[in-house]
């Protein structure tokens, strides 16, 4: 499978897709369950379902633009309110964090499934996330027999970049997204007003033409993350004294650039 071009794994997808009969899709926006989406409408039409979760962790942003697209698309959509922050266990913001959201998330999908008679449920875990130890939502998915199609077939994120190239998905070059709560420190207690003006600092980023940015909570400090491609523009006075207006805008006394730049995980505090 691994010597097999991305065309030949779409085909396999395609199948495997078609032999669930029907299908509820979690859908985020992002690159993977979009792309898992758009095959999953392709091959089963009025059998696929892309639900995407309404939560204080996603930007109202993200969650407009996911739907429109899926409207633009042609899917079936349907918007599940999720209650984590309801749940103790998500709200302590430890390593099983992630796990106590995927839980949430999958079993309303399991209840919306079964009121539906949908067959399969299935997100968007990549062959890259399977070699990946600290993904704990797939042990949620594993617990709640949530399929991983992608995973299955063996497509990589590159390559799933490449075939979404091919069907015109606006994904295909989207900067990668995590939710909200990833910018609060591991271990810090999650706190709404907290996303809030993590929110507010990170669409001021992305208005200002950031392309792949974190805005990292601690305190009254903001710590923003940019990627290698965005630190010229930074050294333009302007555009730096509009990112600080906009962070302090959004509730923060200080602002930070951390010189390390963007990387996938990065929770911990800066040194005291």
């Amino acid at each position: 499978m691994t010597n097999s071009t991305p065309i030949e794994k779409e085909e396999r997808l395609q199948a495997l897709l078609g032999g669930y009969g029907s299908v509820a899709v979690a859908y985020s926006g992002g690159v993977d369950s979009t792309y898992l989406a758009d095959v999953a409408h392709e091959v089963l039409g009025e059998r696929a379902r892309a639900l995407i979760a309404d939560s204080p962790s996603v930007p109202r942003s993200e969650l407009a633009g996911a739907a429109a697209l899926a409207r633009a698309r042609g899917w079936r959509l349907d918007i599940l309110p999720t209650a984590e922050f309801e749940n103790e266990d998500y709200l302590r913001n430890d390593a099983q964090r992630c796990y106590h959201c995927r839980i949430e998330l999958f079993t309303r999908m399991r209840a919306y499934a079964r009121q539906r008679g949908i067959a399969v449920l299935a997100y968007g875990s990549n062959a890259d996330d399977a070699r990946d130890p600290s993904r704990v939502g797939a042990v949620a998915a594993r617990e709640l027999g949530v399929a991983a199609p992608l995973e299955e077939v063996g497509l990589s994120k590159e390559e799933i970049r490449q075939l979404s190239a091919r069907r015109g998905l606006p994904t295909a070059g989207k900067a990668s997204f995590a939710c909200l709560s990833t910018r609060i420190p591991t271990g810090q207690r999650l706190d709404v007003a907290d996303l809030s003006r993590v929110e507010a600092a990170e669409e001021a980023l992305k208005r200002l033409g950031i392309h792949q940015y974190r805005a990292r909570h601690h305190g009254d400090l903001c710590r923003i993350e940019v990627g290698a491609d965005d630190f010229p523009r930074l050294l333009d006075a302007a555009l730096r004294e509009e990112v600080v207006a906009a962070v302090h805008a959004a509730g923060y006394r200080h602002v930070t650039l951390d010189l390390a730049g963007y990387g996938a995980g990065s929770r911990g505090a800066p040194p005291g």
